[in-house]
């Protein structure tokens, strides 16, 4: 047969080989392997237990953009909150990297279960060109490696297990930028509906400074009313600088989350906050937390790599196979030289060295009981927070329920009286300027309480996982 031919057979049974799958017999194998650990070997590592975690499937996202100039839409007539925090999730960067962080660890799935490259060898006796005595000496070799079974699919379900503790820090980030924009919001609500307070007091306290100087002229009052008036009113001015500056910083951060100039024009916030926001009893929030909290789905994802780096570690006390084809023309006399047939083989290697293996194992599972108990440990401090942050929410709802249905009317009737009492000549200028103040005090009080009990509401929408991506 000439050589091309020979060379011909030999590569097509090479390839008939490589496309068998399947593992060489556990017979022929496990007579030349070292067995993995027995328990009796390894009495004071027990079998790890593993918890029941919640099934982790890749987090939900906005789909994300790099921003440019155009790409940023008009500003809305009044900013809303879900608007902001579409945008804000589709314009952050670090959430960008996040993702990128994600989408690159789901590309190890394929490479881990994924064959060695199939290796190629040739060789070539130089003195035997052109000799009168012997052919042409010549080794072609092709061989591919296949891992013992069971070793690729360990690989590829710690792969998978990286990429669900990616996408977890995905999702774990992006609960606590929806947290972090929408207290940015109710900042800037504050500062716009306390701008708007001191404003109407002023306008007030004008018109009580009015009153006064009329009472003065007709020699009802002293003239200290009127100082008292513009004490206030100059006082007035003082805190609208101050509210001035806290809303344009209130601006600035919204435009750095929207990655727009820090001074970029934006619209005013809605007019009014709800006073009340619907929540879930306690019980059911606690179950949401552990089914829906994010850093405890990266726990649990890191508890399933643990398993399969158990796995992979007993895998590898059994030999991976190498398969083999080879043709070989070496020291072959001319005057003898007859067709050569092809050869196959089998190389293996032999895992002896049993200490590096039991560490390797023992390792993998002291991996696997850090894990479990982090996510113990996890599980109690998921409790505490969602506890903590509805009995915060809680706190504020009967707040507010008591500035809107008992502070406030109250204080608004004190007013009404001291400016009654003051024009019959029955109480001071300074009277009805405090009940004025008292008045503001309680308005910007309830603002406060109302703005407390969303941000606490945001924080127990966090803590509990509840925090879904936008739908646009």
């Amino acid at each position: 047969m000439p050589p091309v031919q020979r060379l011909i057979l030999c590569a097509g049974c090479f390839f008939v080989l490589i496309g068998c799958r399947t593992a060489p017999t556990t017979s022929v194998v496990r007579s030349l392997a070292r067995r993995a650990p027995s328990s009796g070997e390894l009495a004071r590592l027990p079998t790890p237990v593993t918890p029941e975690v919640p099934a982790s499937s890749p987090p939900t996202i906005p789909v994300l953009h790099t921003v440019v100039a155009e790409d940023i839409p008009a500003p809305p007539e009044t900013l809303d909150i879900d608007w902001l925090v579409y945008e804000v999730e589709a314009r952050n960067p670090s959430l960008q990297a996040l993702v990128f962080a994600w989408q690159s660890a789901a590309q190890k799935y394929p490479q881990a279960v994924s064959l060695d490259d199939p290796m190629f060898m040739t060789m070539l006796a130089p003195g035997s060109v052109n000799s009168a005595t012997t052919e042409t000496g010549y080794v072609l070799e092709a061989a591919q490696k296949f891992p013992w079974f069971g070793k690729r699919d360990a690989r590829g379900q710690r792969a998978l297990a990286d990429a669900d503790m990616a996408g977890a820090q995905v999702e774990d980030y992006r609960q606590r930028l929806v947290e972090m924009t929408r207290a940015a919001y109710l900042d800037f609500f504050l500062v716009h509906r306390a701008r708007e307070i001191n404003d109407q007091n002023t306008a007030l306290t004008k018109s009580f400074r009015e009153s006064a100087q009329s009472r003065y002229r007709a020699n009802q009052v002293t003239q200290q009313d009127i100082f008292q008036a513009d004490v206030e009113l100059t006082d007035l001015e003082r805190k609208g600088i101050s509210l001035d500056r806290q809303q344009r910083v209130a601006i600035a951060r919204i435009n750095t989350l929207l990655r727009n100039p820090a001074n970029a024009p934006l619209a005013p916030p809605v007019a009014v906050l709800s006073a009340d926001v619907a929540t879930s009893d306690i019980e059911l929030l606690q179950e949401e937390a552990l089914s829906q909290r994010a850093d405890l789905a990266a726990i649990a994802a890191e508890i399933r790599e643990a398993e399969a780096s158990i796995r992979l570690a007993q895998k590898d006390y059994y030999p991976d196979v190498e398969v083999f084809g080879r043709y070989d023309t070496f020291w072959q006399p001319a005057s003898t030289q007859g067709d050569l047939r092809g050869q196959a083989g089998v190389r293996m290697n032999v895992p002896i060295y049993r200490n590096r293996l039991q560490a390797a194992y023992c390792q993998a599972v002291m991996r696997l009981r850090q894990k479990q108990a982090e996510f113990e440990q996890k599980q109690l401090d998921l409790a505490y927070e969602v506890q903590s942050a509805y009995e915060q929410l809680d706190e504020s709802r009967r707040t507010v329920a008591l500035y809107q249905e008992r502070f406030l009317p109250i204080a608004e009737q004190s007013v009404k009286a001291a400016r009654a009492n003051y024009e019959t000549n029955k109480g001071s200028f300074l009277d009805l300027l405090t009940a004025q103040r008292r008045v503001v005090e309680a308005q910007l009080m309830q603002q406060e309480a109302i703005v407390s009990m969303h941000r606490r509401k945001a924080e127990l929408d966090r803590v509990t996982g509840h925090v879904k991506p936008d739908s646009r």
